[in-house]
């Protein structure tokens, strides 16, 4: 599961970095807010439509050539902006990085909801999250000082590059693999059965609410912190305050679960981030942001591996990776509208009713997950 982590820390931060550059490079080129939500939200098109897809590969072939070949994507798309600076070539970049992302993410989370025994997958997914946490700090981090240091064109070459290492640890090692299962022992019916279930229905919407107040922070900080006359390597330092403190909620997520139990560890965090994100837009000192950032995201950082466990657990035989991918693709249905939303809203209202309805976001996402 540790190696595991290590290559979705990789791949998560080469595909946060890029969002991130995506934002400053188009900020740069003075493209208006609306645009660059639209930008931002074409990310997710390609996880939207295909993430059920993916799902159903997964289960069906096994989790790491499809874990291979989406991380070749990204690597291309990540190219991209090195050769043709341009908006155009962002929107295109962003497409190829969204499609190659879920055919890395839905396998991975389905090879750490069948690794080991189900008493656990909270474990696992908290091992998981870990690299997403750790690759939350080391993209916007890292992406911010190349950018400062050289150029973005530079700092796409480099996150391209990055991402072979990816490549090769997943095509040399056997052990990130879960098998597939042959076509007579595959679940038939449509992937929209699994919404029936209202158990699992309430937690992939609850999933999508959290998600989508996690996103508004990562997507609109870069803004904030440009309007506010941030350099690029400070706003990637809040970013990366930001995952420090969702590292640290995960490293303490089994134990604290294991006390109190999954509902209600799940519904405090949730309350306590929305407090914060009603605070934040009304602070401009550095310090202050790097440490209100930090305690976001360790409360928002027990929100996907609680939610990918309650998931996971409710999910039919041979169907965990399709029950992962319909999850992501109710997930970003929020990651498409989102941006586009906050970015006419922030231009129109300003910043503070944007962190008002991220804070709205995480209560409903709460309260939905302690009714299942």
């Amino acid at each position: 599961m540790y190696l595991l982590a290590f290559v979705t820390m990789i791949v998560l931060a080469c595909q946060m970095g890029s969002r991130v550059l995506a934002t400053l490079l188009a900020l740069d080129l003075n493209t208006s807010k609306w645009t660059i939500g639209l930008l931002i939200a074409t990310y997710s098109v390609m996880p939207l439509l295909l993430a059920v897809y993916a799902g159903r590969v997964a289960d069906r072939f096994g989790t790491r050539r499809p874990m291979v070949w989406g991380c070749v994507a990204i690597a291309l798309g990540l190219a991209i902006p090195f050769v043709f600076p341009a908006v155009p070539a962002l929107f295109v970049s962003a497409t190829l990085i969204g499609f190659g992302f879920v055919f890395y993410n839905v396998p991975t989370q389905s090879l750490a909801g069948q690794y080991g025994p189900k008493a656990e997958r909270t474990r696992n997914f908290a091992t998981l999250s870990l690299g997403y946490s750790a690759a939350n700090l080391v993209g916007p981090v890292s992406t911010g000082y190349l950018i400062e240091w050289f150029d973005h064109g530079i700092a796409s070459g480099v996150l391209s590059v990055a991402m072979l290492i990816a490549v090769a640890v997943l095509a040399f090692s056997r052990s990130l693999a879960a098998p597939g299962v042959s076509s007579g022992a595959a679940k038939p019916g449509s992937s929209f059965e699994l919404l029936a279930n209202p158990e699992l229905r309430k937690i992939i919407i609850a999933s999508a609410f959290i998600v989508t107040g996690w996103d508004l922070f990562t997507f609109y900080v870069p803004i904030y912190g440009y309007n506010i006359h941030l350099s690029p390597a400070q706003i990637g330092q809040i970013l990366g305050a930001f995952a420090i403190g969702g590292f640290v909620m995960r490293l303490g997520l089994g134990p604290l679960t294991a006390r109190f139990r999954i509902r209600p560890v799940l519904l405090a965090s949730m309350v306590f981030g929305a407090t914060l994100y009603v605070v934040f837009p009304f602070i401009e000192n550095y310090l202050q942001l790097l440490a209100v950032a930090f305690l976001v995201g360790g409360a928002l950082g027990v929100g996907q591996p609680l939610t990918l466990t309650m998931a996971f657990n409710r999910s039919p035989e041979g169907r965990g990776g399709e029950v992962t991918g319909m999850r992501l693709a109710i997930n970003n249905i929020a990651h498409v509208t989102v941006p586009v939303t906050a970015g006419a809203l922030g231009s129109v209202l300003g910043v503070a009713p944007v962190f008002a309805l991220a804070a709205g976001f995480l209560l409903i996402g709460g309260w939905m997950s302690r009714k299942a």
